[in-house]
C-alpha cells in the first residue's frame, strides 16, 4: 500500500503545551481527535450531535501541509 491509511487535515498548537490534531482515516472517513502533552496523549473519534462518528469526504492534502 502506497499511502498512509491516516492523514492529518487540521493542527492546533504553538509548539508549547497541549496540541491538537483532528486525523482522517482514508479508508473510512471517519474522523479522531488527537491531544498530546507532555508525555500524555489521548485519541477519541469525532461525534456528531447524534453521538455518531462524524465521516467526512475531505480530500485536502495531510501531514506537514496542514498549517496550524
Amino acid at each position: 500500500m502506497d499511502e498512509k491509511r491516516f492523514e492529518v487535515i487540521y493542527k492546533q498548537g504553538n509548539g508549547f503545551g497541549a496540541y491538537f490534531r483532528i486525523l482522517r482515516d482514508r479508508e473510512t472517513g471517519v474522523e479522531y481527535l488527537f491531544m498530546g502533552e507532555g508525555y500524555g496523549a489521548g485519541l477519541t473519534p469525532l461525534l456528531d450531535a447524534s453521538g455518531r462518528p462524524v465521516v467526512s469526504s475531505y480530500t485536502g492534502h495531510g501531514g506537514e501541509d496542514v498549517k496550524y
